[in-house]
């Protein structure tokens, strides 16, 4: 029963995440935009006031995907797609094997009743280990979704995610495969916890007061909501996580232009206001809604068509 519970997951997630990969695209670009790719120097210039470049408009989800359809072609919206599906085979189907297992184990232990507490600690605790073993597909993801926004000189140009592992190992070492592992996992704990522990909690709750039978409505409506819950407690972590994934290594002698996560959050602060924390928002909630119904409701389904086994 604990490996129905990592197969189900597994093929829920890959569906969810190909079918809203652009979405997750178009979050990333707006994530990225108002950074400068000056090195840190010139960021610490920024920092008081001089900015070593003029911040370009920010743009809406409608507008920057019109944008890279028209200078990169329309399959530039699945850029990175193969790492997605990778991401996805390692990452979720892990963390979502390991939730079902721990809150299989833990309800049985309690009559058969997960309290929310405990729901959001096993979300918790599956996050972090699926974030942790499926990291490199993330760094390769990001870089992979954000490279058509670089000069043409300066993009990586990764063929695949199989390509674009071997470079990072062979230029970079394989550390940079864990680069920004602490905000990738602190990310996946906060997702995780949030999405699946809401989803879980409000489905009792629809159909324990009998509101709603448990059917494709209770799902959607568990998953709308879980899908909102998690796009406001991760947004900020996925825009320095995002930022940190897509750093190049910096020249020998020169610093990088963030030190780490907390210096990212402050020089992005300071540089583009709290908000800038927030960038991406919409198309998170525009792809975190669709990503989580498709999920939640795929993953539903596959029990359905797997509980005899």
């Amino acid at each position: 029963m604990g490996y129905k519970g990592f197969l189900e997951g597994g093929i829920a997630s890959v569906i969810a995440g190909c079918s809203t990969h652009p979405l997750d695209l178009i979050k990333v670009r707006m994530q990225l935009q108002g950074e400068t790719l000056a090195p840190a120097s010139a960021l610490r210039t920024a920092t008081i006031g001089v900015s070593p470049t003029p911040l370009q408009p920010r743009m809406g989800p409608i507008t920057i995907g019109m944008q890279i359809v028209r200078s990169e072609g329309p399959t530039a919206l699945f850029s990175g797609i193969s790492a997605t599906v990778l991401r996805q085979s390692v990452y979720s189907t892990t963390g979502m094997g390991i939730y079902d297992v721990l809150k299989t184990r833990w309800s049985a232990k309690n009559d058969g009743v997960l309290p929310f507490y405990r729901k959001i600690i096993a979300g918790i605790i599956a996050g972090g280990i699926g974030a942790t073993v499926g990291n490199p597909a993330d760094v390769a993801m990001v870089r992979m979704q954000a490279d058509g926004r670089l000069p043409i000189e300066q993009r990586r140009n990764y063929k695949g995610v199989g390509d674009a592992i071997r470079t990072m190992v062979r230029s970079e070492g394989v550390g940079s495969l864990w680069k920004g592992s602490s905000m990738t996992v602190n990310r996946a704990m906060v997702v995780t916890a949030s999405q699946l522990a809401t989803y879980d909690q409000m489905k009792e709750a629809l159909v324990g007061s009998g509101a709603m039978q448990d059917g494709f409505g209770t799902h959607v409506a568990s998953s709308i909501i879980a899908g909102l819950v998690a796009a406001m407690a991760s947004n900020p972590i996925d825009v320095i996580k995002t930022r940190i994934l897509n750093m190049k290594p910096a020249a020998e002698g020169v610093p990088p232009v963030y030190s780490g996560a907390i210096d990212c959050a402050v020089k992005t602060v300071r540089a583009e206001g709290p908000m800038a924390l927030y960038k991406g928002f919409i198309p998170i909630v525009s792809r975190q809604g669709p990503f989580t119904i498709v999920l939640f409701v795929t993953l539903e389904q596959v029990r359905k068509l797997l509980k005899d086994f």
